[in-house]
C-alpha cells in the first residue's frame, strides 16, 4: 500500500475511535446531562475551535487564529504559540457562557504539538475534559 493511502487510512481510523469515545465517554447518563463537544481543527496557517450543544445542534462559544482579539497579540496563527493563545480565548469565552466541562475532539490528529498546546491551555484557563 502506497504511504499516502496508509497515513489516510490511519487518520480515519484514528477519527472514528475518537468519535465513538466522545460518544460513551462525555458524560451521557441519567442523572447527568451530555457534555458539549470542544471541536479543533487546524490548518497549515490557523487553527480553529468551537465548543458545540450536540443536543441542542447549536455553536455555544468558538475562537480561531484568525479573529481581531487574536491578532491584536499574535501575527501567526500556525505555530504552537498561537495554539496557546487561542486555547486561553476559548476557556474565556467558554467560562462566559457558563461552560465548565467539555469533551475535547481532536478529530483525526495526534495529541501532539498544537493540538496538546490548545488543550493545556485551555486546562490552564479553567476549562476541565
Amino acid at each position: 500500500m502506497k504511504q499516502i493511502k496508509r497515513v489516510a487510512k490511519q487518520r480515519e481510523r484514528r477519527r472514528f475511535r475518537v468519535r465513538n469515545r466522545l460518544r460513551w465517554d462525555s458524560g451521557q447518563t441519567t442523572l447527568e446531562k451530555r457534555r458539549p463537544r470542544m471541536s479543533v481543527f487546524r490548518s497549515s496557517k490557523h487553527i480553529y475551535v468551537q465548543i458545540i450543544d450536540d443536543e441542542a445542534g447549536r455553536v455555544l462559544a468558538s475562537a480561531s487564529s484568525v479573529e481581531r482579539a487574536f491578532r491584536d497579540q499574535r501575527s501567526y496563527g500556525g505555530n504552537v504559540a498561537a495554539a496557546t493563545v487561542v486555547g486561553k480565548l476559548i476557556a474565556e469565552r467558554a467560562g462566559a457562557a457558563g461552560i465548565k466541562r467539555v469533551a475535547l475532539d481532536r478529530r483525526e490528529y495526534k495529541f501532539h504539538g498544537r493540538v496538546a498546546a490548545l488543550a493545556v491551555a485551555a486546562r490552564e484557563a479553567g476549562l476541565e475534559f
